[in-house]
């Protein structure tokens, strides 16, 4: 387990501020969370970086890889309409495949539920990490910022079918599956490619799941942790109905790779991506605009605009965000090691149960990262 040296305590209460400074409750979550809950809300791409536990009963827990996920299901257990809360402990994270960097870090941040204008809220908590990242003595911070409605808005703008603009939105935090599903353009669906995806085509509706548990009896499997069996059989589903689906055209496909590429200072980026609309820009150009009302609102925040590029295929691991997405990175560390970063989830709650819609954004800080003097 790689630990990260000790902040000075001067270094971590400048970092520290201005979340103190937010008007948020401290809030405390359990170290220990229940995997599939993380692996349904998180993704796929966590399962490598989680470090897993079997508790007495034999269900499954993970050390927390990050506070967002407990502190929007501490929200929701206190029953208010909307809340901020500040955040301050450890974080956990296994060794990706191929190397040693097992982790055990701190983590500073805040996260906010409901509250007012997008822009304004997302301006807000993106001005926070950039003060607090800036806080521990760094001068060579920069802003990447992404948009995952961005994204969701110039397919839209495209008109394609629902089913096949559904599926692209899914991809887009998947980017290996989005340039395979690029890379298709043009082709015909082959038949052959779903039966192939689902071993259980032709089970009956509502017998899936004990068709699966006999297939893996019968081929000596037993399944270790992860996903529940009802949901592997939703996700077979989902993967035959996507290779029977026709592809896009090579006009669309290429559409989406220029939208993908555009990477510069956020006006002349949007200007790029303005320019890329389809057909039906009705939505994108709704998105543009808040665009340029969060760029005027991080201006106000104290964030130097010079140092922020807008990346269109900028996203993040963890897959419940759908909104804005960004990173402070230092020039030091580099891009795989980010001093801060976070973004909007709107759709979390109401994946944790929550009765009606409630806006969501939040960040996080790592003090050893941001310290001048710590890490590099």
């Amino acid at each position: 387990m790689r630990l990260e040296p000790p902040v000075p305590a001067g270094a971590l209460a400048a970092i520290r501020a201005p979340f103190a400074a937010a008007g948020a409750a401290p809030v405390e979550v359990a170290v220990l969370q229940p995997l599939a809950l993380l692996l349904d809300l998180s993704g796929e791409a966590m399962r490598p970086r989680l470090f897993v536990v079997q508790a007495e009963g034999g269900e499954e827990l993970a050390l927390r890889p990050d506070f967002t996920i407990p502190v929007a299901r501490a929200h929701l257990d206190s029953g208010a309409q909307a809340g901020r809360y500040a955040y301050e402990g450890k974080a956990f994270r296994a060794a990706p495949q191929g190397s040693v960097r097992a982790e055990e870090f701190l983590q500073v941040g805040v996260e906010v539920f409901g509250g007012g204008d997008v822009a304004e809220t997302d301006a807000e908590v993106v001005g926070l990490a950039w003060r607090s990242a800036t806080a521990g003595g760094r001068t060579d911070l920069s802003l990447i910022v992404g948009d995952v409605s961005l994204f969701a808005a110039f397919v839209d703008s495209l008109a394609l079918s629902p089913a096949l603009a559904g599926r692209l939105k899914r991809l887009f935090t998947r980017p290996r599956l989005l340039q395979a599903e690029l890379d298709r353009a043009g082709a015909a669906p082959d038949a052959e490619d779903a039966r192939l995806v689902n071993p259980l085509e032709g089970v009956p509706e509502g017998q899936g799941e004990t068709a699966l548990r006999r297939l893996w009896s019968i081929a000596g499997i037993e399944p270790v942790g992860g996903r529940p069996v009802e949901e592997i059989v939703r996700r077979l589903a989902e993967r035959t109905e996507a290779a029977r689906m026709p592809p896009l055209s090579l006009a669309e496909a290429d559409a989406v790779r220029r939208f993908l590429a555009v990477s510069d200072r956020p006006a002349a980026a949007l200007e790029a991506i303005r320019v890329l609309a389809g057909p039906a820009p009705g939505a994108l150009d709704a998105a543009l605009a808040r665009w340029s009302r969060r760029l005027a609102a991080l201006a106000g925040q104290g964030v130097d605009v010079d140092r922020i590029t807008l990346t269109a295929a900028f996203g993040r691991a963890f897959g419940y965000y759908d909104g804005l997405v960004f990173e402070v990175r230092s020039a030091a560390l580099g891009e795989e090691r980010p001093v801060a970063a976070g973004g909007r989830y709107d759709g979390l709650p109401a994946r944790l149960g929550a009765a009606s819609g409630q806006g969501a954004v939040g960040c996080m800080v790592r003090p050893a990262r941001a310290f001048a003097g710590g890490v590099e």
